[in-house]
């Protein structure tokens, strides 16, 4: 017997050491995540276009808004003067993923193997660290239904990928990361990030803070700018972190652009994200469907229960809203409606 298992014990050795190599064991989580098509009307939370503001009033004031809007009138460059037309916009999606070329929104299909950098956990004894790649998808779901909406003022995007982190060194590399956005430094002690403080528990009631703009809220410093963290409550925390850096590096090069409050016209170009113009949804790995879209920075612990499970429910997809301004043309819109009827 003795002799049997002596030569069954090599067997064994190269077993153990699979799976130790595998990290089966818990040191890296399982990189399946299938994804999946995202059904731009069930997993949607339609409860998150509103409020609907006319004219400087809510439509529905039950729902409430990050700024107030009191205006009636608009006025644009030229003399146009038209009625001033606010609503969020579902036109973007953020996916966190640890599978390089990965497109969990257009159901789990992968570009393209290279040998890029995993995404990891690990465990440390300050916390857990992590990477992932986020992609940045032009998905203007109101635009794809053909809601009609389109003639005001919603993005008509074809869809499409506009940023891929698996392209972008500065991504991998938080010294990089630094050279390109040197504020990064400014932020790196003890009283910058007490001050996020603040800006958690106002973006937890619906209200992030603008001039702490180094803040991510409740998931701690927004800087630098790339996939490592260090956030040791979960995986809901960490990927909502990512998506909001992601919104505030494509907004550092321009690439994003919002309108500010009591601005109709024309959208401000700035550097600095405008925190009160997004609002995030949870589409995968369970999508979040009731209930409000979260702002910016909030304390994502109040609702992150059972939205994440292991093998297949480790990667995630959010829904960006955008804070959308029109002034609009009363005969535009009524020759519109007309021809339609």
């Amino acid at each position: 017997m003795r002799t049997k298992l002596k030569k069954l014990l090599p067997l064994w050795v190269l077993v153990l050491a699979f799976f130790l190599s595998s990290n089966c064991f818990g040191e890296n989580p399982s990189l399946d995540s299938t994804g999946k098509f995202l059904n731009p009307i069930s997993d949607v939370c339609w409860d998150c276009l509103f409020p609907i503001h006319i004219a400087g009033e809510s439509t529905t004031p039950k729902h409430k808004d990050f700024v107030k809007y009191k205006d009636p009138l608009c006025h644009c460059p030229g003399g146009f003067v038209g009625i001033p037309f606010a609503f969020w916009e579902p036109s973007r999606l953020i996916e966190v993923s640890r599978v390089p070329y990965k497109l969990l929104s257009l159901g789990g299909i992968t570009l393209g193997k290279a040998p890029l950098k995993q995404g990891t956990i690990s465990q440390a004894p300050w916390g857990s660290k992590s990477f992932h790649h986020v992609h940045y998808l032009v998905f203007p779901v109101l635009t794809v239904l053909e809601t009609g909406i389109d003639f005001v003022c919603a993005d008509t995007l074809p869809i499409d990928i506009g940023y891929m982190s698996e392209f972008d060194p500065f991504w991998n590399d938080d010294s990089w990361s630094t050279l390109l956005n040197p504020e990064t430094l400014l932020f790196a002690n003890a009283l910058a990030q007490a001050a996020c403080l603040a800006d958690c528990a106002a973006a937890s009631f619906g209200k992030p803070l603008g001039k702490l703009f180094w803040c991510a809220g409740c998931q701690g410093s927004l800087y630098p700018f790339t996939g490592h963290c260090c956030h040791p409550s979960g995986g809901v925390q960490t990927s909502s972190l990512l998506a909001h850096r992601l919104l505030a590096k494509l907004a550092s090069v321009y690439a994003i652009q919002s309108f500010e409050e009591g601005e109709f016209c024309k959208k401000t170009p700035s550097r600095r994200l405008l925190k009160t113009a997004f609002k995030t949804q949870l589409t995968y790995p369970k999508a979040q469907t009731k209930g409000p879209c979260k702002a910016l920075g909030s304390n994502a612990s109040l609702w992150c229960a059972g939205k994440t499970y292991p093998f297949g429910g480790e990667d995630f997809v959010y829904l960006i809203w955008q804070k959308k301004h029109c002034c609009l043309d009363p005969y535009k819109i009524t020759k519109k409606v007309m021809t339609g009827l």
